[in-house]
């Protein structure tokens, strides 16, 4: 099987995914926009994986590839092959998919509750209750015509959905290693301003392993609800 994945910025890679990855002996690919635009054959891959990153899925004019991009997001989701977004990857589903993407009333980066919507379909992936998930994020999105609403949380009500049965968008990140937490610091410590849903550096890294092994594992969960059918 080959997982294929979007990358929008060198330091948001796969994380935890990628180790999941390879114990299910996917093949892993990765078009890099930020070196090449080149987009894979859709009938050679089994599972998309849309990582985040700082633009807007808005940001047409300054990144054309954003274009083709959405495009093809689209075709994947009518092929029925599963699709997993992440953070930025969440708000270009959703806008493949026709909905508005625009900024949030405020921005959430750092260690904060996510709730899980409760759902009687079976089909529909179970958020726990509650979890302290990884954010940094600054926009929201409506959902797309047809999506189930499956986590929020104080800062930001869409914070996950689900569309059909092969298709989840998150908002946060669930894949972050201490690595990945360091490196988006490293990378993006300018946006840590004081803020009611903005931690400082200090509190961000100084997560526990505990926290990013709760996450994991429900991103862990996540991965085997979408690749069920493949």
């Amino acid at each position: 099987m080959k997982a294929h994945y979007f990358k929008h910025v060198p330091f948001e890679d796969l994380g935890s995914i990628r180790s999941w990855l390879m114990k299910d002996s996917y093949t892993i690919t990765c078009t890099p926009f930020f070196e090449s635009a080149d987009l894979p054959v859709l009938q050679e891959i089994d599972l998309l994986i849309v990582m985040g990153g700082p633009m807007s899925v808005n940001d047409e004019k300054i990144h054309p590839w954003l274009v083709p991009e959405k495009k093809f997001i689209r075709q994947m989701i009518m092929s029925g092959k599963p699709v997993l977004g992440i953070c930025l990857g969440a708000q270009l589903i959703a806008s493949a998919m026709g909905a508005k993407v625009y900024p949030n009333s405020m921005k959430e980066i750092g260690w904060f509750p996510v709730y899980g919507i409760p759902s009687d379909d079976s089909s529909v992936f179970c958020f726990p209750q509650s979890l302290e998930a990884f954010h940094w994020h600054g926009e929201t999105f409506d959902l797309p015509v047809g999506a189930t609403h499956i986590a929020k949380s104080d800062g930001c009500k869409n914070q996950a959905f689900q569309l059909g049965r092969s298709v989840i968008g998150l908002q946060f990140h669930l894949e972050t290693t201490p690595q990945s937490a360091r490196d988006l610091v490293a990378h993006c410590r300018n946006e840590l301003v004081p803020a009611a849903c903005i931690q400082t550096e200090k509190e961000i890294l100084s997560a526990e392993a505990a926290q990013y092994q709760s996450i994991n594992r429900l991103m862990d969960r996540i991965l085997a609800f979408l690749s069920r059918n493949i």
